[in-house]
């Protein structure tokens, strides 16, 4: 009978620490996550600075409980978003925000590691998207947008539909109404629009570093002098003038300015100056060697990436996500007015409704994905803004073009 109990005790005691080592083995590890402190540093546009807090509040809610989240905003501007975080990539932000002509570059420098989940990223978004976030077909970004081009604002009370066809006409109504059409020469993203129809041609080299350039060619049906002599002929016009983006917007809202060449995110802006008179259309025509001729434009996405070097990669790429997902790119519409890369956002009927959205989308026909190396850009605005000046040294066109041609292909 003794030995019988003895055997119950023993029994009871090896359930009792079992019990207890499974405890032990099944204690929430949520604690010791919990007291983690994430330090996160995200760039992105100034304009974006409200609508990226808002972003930040939702992440550390759906994520509460999981770790002490320290995230810290700093404005960087997306155009030269790899110039800066190359210099450190161990210093740069964690996650941040850049135009797609940059992924190559930064995923070549080491600074971008392909996307984890790339099938459900590729999924969600538009093909186009996808594409200009990707290298050799690999996803190394977020798509965040699908509106980074260009078109045609105009105040309605100046111009019908018919009038905007054409920049020569827009011109003679500004003047008569001793107001300004205004574009920004000052950048070659924009300047592209007067060679990009042309037969004339600018890409990158199989380097991908590189450029190849043709805007100086003294063949074929319209040769680089003749876009030059229209542009001097633009510049020459009273109801013209060459503004950059900033200055556009102080126009419009000044009443200075009554139609102008910008993106959707300023729709917002110009559409509470100008109210039921916000009008957008694709770019007009201009005149070029006696014809009339399409402005084409350069097209692109905004994109999301997350620093190779970051010391918390999956929060980091957790943060991408939320930021690019349907829900807040529909936020980012609604706060910012630009449109979606997220599929079912871009599909929504408040997007689809969007007039700048349309336009964006009349102008795509005659646009391209930008993709040109970075000794496009400064030697292109230096031409075009002797240009806009109406070349007062008197220096031969040709001579600028074989010196803009040079520059833009320097290896």
């Amino acid at each position: 009978m003794k030995k019988k109990n003895f055997f119950l005790f023993l029994s009871i005691c090896m359930l009792l620490l079992t019990a207890a080592c499974t405890k032990q083995e099944q204690a929430p590890t949520s604690s010791e996550v919990s007291n983690e402190t994430v330090a996160l540093t995200v760039w992105g546009a100034q304009e974006d600075e409200a609508l990226l807090q808002k972003i930040f509040a939702s992440f550390q809610e759906h994520y509460a409980g999981e770790a002490h989240f320290q995230i810290t905003y700093q404005p960087q501007s997306e155009s030269n978003c790899k110039d800066i975080l190359l210099e450190n990539l161990e210093a740069g932000a964690d996650v941040f925000a850049f135009a797609d002509d940059q992924v190559a570059a930064l995923a070549a420098a080491g600074g971008l590691d392909p996307v984890e989940n790339a099938a459900t990223i590729q999924a969600d978004n538009l093909p186009a998207a996808v594409e200009a976030a990707s290298v050799a077909g690999t996803l190394y970004a977020y798509p965040l947008t699908a509106d980074n081009g260009y078109f045609l604002y105009y105040n309605k009370a100046y111009f019908s539909e018919e009038d905007v066809k054409s920049l020569e006409r827009m011109l003679e109504i500004a003047q008569e109404a001793e107001r300004l059409v205004v574009m920004d020469w000052s950048s070659a993203w924009y300047v592209y629009s007067f060679f990009g129809n042309t037969g004339l041609t600018i890409g990158l080299n199989e380097d991908g570093l590189t450029n190849y350039c043709t805007w100086n060619s003294t063949d074929g049906p319209i040769r680089g002098v003749d876009v030059a002599q229209a542009m001097l002929s633009i510049a020459a016009s009273p109801g013209f003038a060459s503004k950059t983006d900033t200055e556009f917007l102080s126009g419009v809202q000044d009443g200075s300015i009554i139609a102008g060449v910008s993106g959707v995110w300023n729709a917002m802006a110009i559409e509470e100056a100008w109210g039921d008179n916000l009008g957008a259309a694709k770019l007009p025509t201009y005149s070029c060697k006696g014809q009339p001729l399409q402005m084409a434009s350069f097209s692109g996405c905004k994109l999301i990436g997350v620093n190779a070097y970051s010391q918390h990669p999956k929060w980091a790429a957790r943060l991408a996500e939320w930021i690019t997902n349907e829900s807040n790119q529909r936020l980012r519409f609604e706060l910012r007015g630009q449109g979606p890369s997220n599929i079912q956002a871009a599909n929504s009927s408040e997007v689809q409704a969007s007039t700048a959205i349309a336009a964006l989308l009349a102008q795509s026909e005659f646009s391209q994905l930008q993709r040109v190396g970075g000794k496009f850009w400064d030697p292109v605005a230096a031409f075009a803004l002797n240009m806009a000046q109406g070349n007062p040294s008197g220096a031969s066109i040709q001579a600028q073009l074989d010196r803009l041609v040079e520059d833009v292909s320097a290896r």
